[in-house]
């Protein structure tokens, strides 16, 4: 059904023009221009012809061949336009008009009326206010910016009419192909996320880039990335870091677990590779679209200048790669071979005389070598030898090894040939050697992601759903804990001073005291937690001195009694918590706990439900996961169980659509296989 977008079998655009300064000349130009193979009817009540083709006063005047239509009128013509169009019995519709939903309440309710119009019909709309549609293989350009990229790998979805003008131009100057390129505009019908499948499935396409600012169907463009990023690298930069969630006040996750971190955690989750720029989205899509994945992380270096190469090796290890260590038998080889001064371990430094030829033995080792997994080529400036025949060999010796080969031919005035044959032969060439190593990087997460087990959900065989539905009814987040077999301490209510004295002798010395007040949720903030009390006079003291702190800040507070509970020592405080994300659904974060957890804001965020491998690597990415293993003084942690309590809180809060957050901080962890057990726990549901 969107194929006719990519490859009609004759277009008409509806607002064409003869005034070169108006949209309907460009569109109608560019299907001209760059040789679109099939019928072009110009609709124009005021023409007889436009660049030649018969001019139609109305859609319903076009004949066959015509599956798409492009729509160039003022907004108030647009919906009488497009009934014409049902009613020719044409599908796919590109509205290029603006002044529908991006002017405000008006013209959202503008954009109803279209979509309930194409629905009607049974049409696809693309837009409207967007630029069109780009395919160079077919090749078709319905958009109106002047000009064409070559016909290449890259697919571009943009919900930016103006980032695509600047691709294309940006494409022209730098060389760099595209297959198919969307301007989405106002999304009324067709998404970002159904031009995945569009592009997945276009034979030509080899990497899919986008550029989106929101998404209107989270799961769902989850769902429809991974499909695609299974078959092919998807990369996506996105506009906007909102910080939505910091406004939440009932829970640290809520503050924790914004929109961005949302988002950022939806991309993982789908193999979404995440650029920061538009440059960086375009060097990654180039390396793995023209380029095999690495099979390990050792990267060599080759070079004729030793300042590039350091910039290089930092590089290359700030994004978490390493400096192969070359095997002897290729050191021997290159000392043979290279000049007398030269170094022959990693980075490979052939000094400033070395020309081609040099290189090209160089590389050949370097790649043959069993630890080098890819290799990066810098070229510093010099002026005996053409920049050219470096990317010649450069591209040589690439093509008969199955490693990753990426260059750093430094400058710009001097190298324009040999980007020409490096672009021809399929290999990436980055200005400076920093950007290569982002690109490495990138290459890496895709193979980590392709290779990451798909195991299944835990089906957990020892929880109570019975009293996991009573708890929820009692708002009761212990017992809903408990139900779902999360350990918790010891721990009683006391509404009196001799009733917390009953408690903490029957639990045991020491113990903690805690305020309950559900008006109340950070405890430590208004002094009501009390640690390490230790007899009879302590809990009094500790009683008298909670309840008397509480009331001089917070006279009107509905205090519901002081938990005793049994105190833990020599352990770790990890924060585990979920909550629903609008676009998202259910978030799970987890990181390093306790009071200063906001202030550390060392947290993960991943999507619900956990598997045990997303769990792991998602506690991997935080401080306080490594410190679990055992750092300095501090012993191992029980992990298994972190990751045991991480997959229960995913479960409850998939289980439990009602549940708008709910939070284990901290959740103490104990020695390896001794538990962790839920401290705290807070959370609130929808609509309380």
């Amino acid at each position: 059904m969107l194929v006719p977008f990519f490859n009609p079998k004759g277009v008409a655009v509806i607002g064409a023009s003869r005034d070169p300064h108006k949209l309907g000349y460009g569109i109608v130009r560019n299907l001209v221009e760059h040789r679109y193979r099939g019928p072009v009817y110009p609709v124009n009540s005021k023409a007889t012809e436009i660049f030649g083709f018969t001019c139609y006063k109305s859609i319903s005047k076009v004949p066959d061949p015509v599956d798409l239509a492009i729509i160039v009128v003022p907004a108030h013509f647009v919906l009488q336009v497009l009934e014409q169009c049902g009613k020719r019995n044409i599908k796919n519709v590109i509205i290029v008009s603006g002044g529908f939903g991006e002017t405000g309440s008006e013209g959202k309710k503008h954009e109803k009326e279209l979509l309930s119009k194409a629905k009607e019909y049974e049409m696809r709309v693309i837009g409207p206010n967007c630029i069109g549609t780009i395919d160079t293989h077919t090749p078709v350009n319905t958009t109106f910016v002047v000009g064409m990229p070559e016909a290449g790998e890259i697919g571009f979805i943009s919900q930016s009419g103006a980032m695509v003008a600047a691709v294309i131009d940006w494409a022209r100057g730098a060389g760099v192909g595209f297959s198919r390129i969307v301007s989405l505009g106002n999304q009324i019908d067709v998404t970002e996320t159904e031009m995945f499948s569009i592009m997945v499935n276009d034979p030509q396409t080899q990497v899919i880039t986008a550029y989106i600012e929101g998404v209107n169907d989270g799961r769902l463009f989850m769902k429809e990335a991974e499909k695609a990023a299974k078959k092919k690298p998807v990369l996506v930069l996105k506009g906007g870091h909102g910080k939505s969630g910091a406004k939440a006040v009932a829970s640290h996750t809520g503050a924790l677990a914004g929109s961005d971190e949302a988002y950022e955690a939806a991309f993982k989750y789908s193999g979404v590779l995440r650029a920061d720029t538009m440059e960086e989205l375009f060097d990654w899509a180039r390396t793995l679209a023209w380029q095999p994945l690495p099979k390990g992380n050792r990267i060599a270096v080759l070079t004729n200048a030793g300042g590039p190469a350091i910039m290089a090796v930092d590089a290359l290890e700030r994004v978490g790669l390493h400096i192969s260590e070359l095997t002897k038998e290729t050191r021997h080889y290159l000392k043979q071979r290279l000049p007398v001064a030269a170094s022959v371990t990693n980075p490979v430094d052939i000094l400033a005389g070395s020309g081609p030829a040099t290189y090209a033995v160089a590389l050949d080792a370097l790649l043959s070598d069993p630890t080098v997994d890819a290799a990066l080529v810098i070229q510093a400036p010099q002026d005996w030898f053409l920049p050219a025949s470096l990317a010649e060999v450069v591209a040589e010796v690439a093509a008969v090894h199955d490693k990753p080969v990426l260059a750093s031919i430094m400058g710009k005035a001097s190298v324009d040939q040999a980007l020409t044959i490096l672009h021809q032969r399929r290999v990436p060439n980055f200005s400076f050697p920093e950007r290569a190593a982002s690109a490495f990087a990138a290459m890496m997460k895709r193979k980590h992601w392709l290779e990451t087990p798909n195991h299944e959900i835990d089906k957990f065989t020892n929880i109570n759903p019975k009293e996991a539905e009573k708890a929820i009814e009692q708002h009761d987040f212990e017992n809903l804990l408990e139900s779902y077999n999360i350990l918790q301490p010891p721990s009683y209510l006391s509404k009196d001073q001799d009733e917390a004295i009953s408690c903490a002798k029957k639990i045991g010395y020491p113990v903690v005291l805690k305020l309950v007040s559900d008006e109340l949720t950070h405890k430590s903030d208004v002094g009501g937690v009390i640690l390490n009390v230790k007899n009879a006079q302590e809990v009094k003291k500790a009683y008298t001195r909670i309840l008397k702190e509480v009331k001089k800040e917070h006279p009107q507070a509905d205090i519901k009694g002081i938990l005793i509970q049994k105190m833990l020592n020599e352990g770790q405080e990890i924060i585990v918590g979920a909550k629903r994300d609008p676009q998202f659904g259910p978030l799970i974060i987890v990181g390093s706990g306790g009071t200063e957890v906001e202030l550390l804001r060392d947290i993960a965020t991943g999507i619900a439900p956990l598997t045990p491998a997303q769990a792991d690597q998602l506690l991997d990415q935080t401080q306080a996961g490594k410190r679990l293993k055992g750092w300095r003084n501090k012993q191992p942690a029980d992990r298994l169980s972190v990751i045991d309590a991480m997959l229960r809180i995913s479960k409850i809060i998939t289980d439990h659509p009602e549940i708008s957050e709910i939070e284990i901080n901290p959740l103490f962890v104990l020695p390896k296989e001794q538990g962790a057990y839920a401290v705290d726990i807070r959370g609130s549901f929808n609509h309380q």
